[in-house]
């Protein structure tokens, strides 16, 4: 069955390009090794809840976007194989100069109930 991580991050606007750079170079890396496809989604219409939404779920700041993105596995076995070896390769640990705040990145792995 195959296996998804989501990510749900807050990046400055003015970031966009740097981000974008970053997720091409993560998406190579993870493709790479193992993944079947990977989504960046640069949020466009994200409604602020009344209760909750994805803006206080990343404490969203005034100028920032909200991304929400995926990386799909064919299962979970070659997500976790595959994710140490991401985790490893220096092309992402040389990164040091991040284009948003990973400690208010929410991120999970998911078994797909539904896939079309």
């Amino acid at each position: 069955m195959s296996y998804v991580d989501g990510y749900l991050l807050a990046v400055p606007a003015a970031n966009k390009d740097k981000y974008q750079s970053m997720a091409n170079l993560a998406a190579d890396i993870f493709l790479e090794n193992g993944a079947t496809s990977v989504f960046e989604g640069w949020g466009e219409s994200v409604p602020e809840g009344t209760v909750n939404s994805m803006h206080t779920a990343v404490l969203r700041e005034a100028d920032e976007v909200v991304v929400f993105s995926w990386v799909c596995w064919p299962d979970k076995p070659t997500r976790d194989a595959g994710m140490q070896r991401v985790m490893a390769d220096e092309r992402l640990n040389c990164i040091t100069d991040m284009p948003f705040d990973g400690k208010r990145m929410i991120f999970g792995g998911f078994e797909t109930l539904v896939q079309r």
